[in-house]
């Protein structure tokens, strides 16, 4: 009789394990880096100035037909019909989380006057999402690093574990609702375009541009004060892209710098040489794109069991 139930008990066990392989649901598919950098692009709040409104639209780098960005600055009134809004992005990945990077790009860094000391060709700011895969199928987000002027900026949105680490949290990150999701807000000065989490304030001067992210093609805005434009979203580890290109000389004078030579020269730069400049002599140029675990790990703390070891980077090749 004992053996007559072990032998009813093992196979009870296996009809019901081979029952839940059965009507079990599929495993879920990973989203795609495209996918992912939808779903947490934010919606962009771009300060304007009215003494140069295109001077402060999103555009691509090659928004003049060409790689050439050493003539970016003089096509910028030529072709303003061109500058569609764009975001680049990448996608890193590890155990623990993905790691968005967001990069828009100005043909000009520009003040009052067109050449000085401050001014300069080319201009490229942007964040870095730090999204928890928490078993739904895109993750949750944790924090966001912004670059404004050789410093980053830290923020956590509401519901967020993270804490003060070596650096303090800057600020809340505000979430709003767009295409049936919630998604960060982001904010860019007018004329040197430095990156910062918004504040929920209306825009300095009351005129600027709100991008929302699209899964097509960006638009041109309408003008300066346009509430309704969009940004397409463009592989920058892609072949034909950004870091595709990184040892080409009509792009770049030196590693990450884009060629430029109206006001100071060569002086902006590809996330992977972004840097605040008093951070820690460990958190080398480029970490918040190349290494954003390391970078994490080190800005905040009550950070759990967030994980070091890469998936994929397409910055390590």
């Amino acid at each position: 009789m004992t053996r007559w139930r072990s032998a009813l008990a093992t196979l009870s066990a296996a009809f019901v394990g081979a029952t839940t392989l059965l009507f079990a649901p599929p495993a879920q598919a990973a989203p795609s880096d495209a996918d992912l950098a939808y779903r947490w692009a934010p919606l962009h709040y771009q300060d304007t100035s009215s003494k140069y409104y295109s001077a402060d639209y999103l555009a691509p780098v090659n928004y003049d037909g060409d790689w050439n960005t050493l003539n970016n600055w003089e096509n910028l009134d030529a072709n303003t019909s061109r500058l569609t809004g764009t975001a680049y992005y990448s996608v890193v990945e590890t155990e623990t989380h993905w790691y968005i990077t967001y990069a828009f790009f100005h043909p000009r860094d520009w003040k009052d006057y067109p050449l000085n000391l401050f001014s300069h060709e080319n201009d490229m700011e942007g964040q870095l999402e730090v999204v928890r895969k928490d078993g739904s199928e895109y993750g949750a987000l944790q924090a966001v690093v912004t670059l404004a002027h050789d410093n980053f900026y830290s923020y956590t949105p509401p519901g967020s574990p993270f804490t003060d680490g070596r650096e303090s949290i800057d600020g809340t990150v505000i979430m709003q609702a767009y295409d049936g999701a919630a998604h960060p807000t982001s904010f860019q000065e007018a004329r040197g375009h430095g990156a910062y989490a918004w504040n929920g304030a209306d825009f300095p001067g009351g005129d600027g541009i709100v991008f929302k992210p699209s899964r097509g093609a960006g638009s041109v805005p309408t003008g300066g004060n346009d509430r309704d434009a969009r940004y397409g979203l463009t592989d920058l580890t892609a072949s034909d892209s950004l870091w595709g290109r990184r040892n080409n000389s009509e792009t770049y004078a030196g590693w990450g710098a884009f060629r430029g030579d109206n006001g100071k020269a060569n002086a902006a730069h590809n996330p992977w040489t972004w840097d605040d400049m008093n951070d820690g002599s460990d958190l080398q140029a480029g970490v918040i794109a190349t290494d954003p675990a390391y970078l994490v790990s080190r800005y905040f703390g009550n950070t759990g069991d967030l994980s070091l070891t890469y998936l994929r980077n397409p910055y390590r090749v």
